[in-house]
């Protein structure tokens, strides 16, 4: 076995596992599911089978990632973070032929305890702050929060917050790596290293 499995969880036959991936206490991997090289599901880590989490991604204790949720790689799902699949549950009415894709981009932060609502996109390297909600798609390098989450600066892709406005244009300089972020028509790319 390439990767650790902690004796208390469960991995269902059929589960891809890449290498030198962590399965934590009390995790459970749905046969389904395709995770990536060097990921760790933390303690109480539920994957469904319709999941799919790439390379280096850091699912911390208790998320459940529900079916139709596609995470890039180098996500990273704070404690307690919720992900649905369903946009108007009822217990009473049969609903799983309706179930909403969610997409988590490259590097994108879920901060713990917010709540990503199903079909929606987060951009590469975004910041969603904890506790709050996402409701509708969010631009790349965007730092989210509150309920409903809004935009309320920009993030660089070591994870500090960048001296540019929301919206208009504008140029930074990353103190941390020299990378040059560049604001145009409210989108922010990321030049070459000065």
């Amino acid at each position: 076995m390439s990767f650790y499995q902690h004796s208390s969880a469960i991995i269902d036959e059929g589960a891809q596992i890449g290498e030198g991936s962590r399965v934590w206490h009390f995790a459970h991997v749905c046969a389904g599911a395709q995770i990536g090289k060097g990921v760790s599901l933390g303690q109480n880590v539920f994957v469904g089978n319709k999941v799919t989490i790439g390379d280096k991604c850091k699912i911390q204790n208790n998320v459940s990632v529900y079916d139709n949720v596609h995470l890039e790689e180098g996500v990273f799902c704070g404690p307690s973070m919720v992900f649905t699949n369903v946009y108007n549950p009822r217990s009473l009415i049969e609903r799983k032929d309706q179930y909403r894709d969610t997409l988590v981009k490259k590097g994108a932060t879920l901060g713990a305890n917010c709540t990503i609502v199903c079909g929606v996109t987060i951009g590469e390297f975004a910041f969603v702050g904890a506790g709050a909600v996402v409701n509708k798609d969010v631009p790349a390098y965007a730092l989210m929060v509150g309920v409903p989450a809004r935009q309320i600066g920009w993030m660089s892709e070591f994870g500090e917050q960048l001296a540019l406005p929301v919206k208009g244009d504008g140029e930074t300089v990353c103190a941390h790596t020299g990378a040059r972020y560049v604001l145009r028509d409210g989108i922010l790319s990321k030049q070459d290293a000065a």
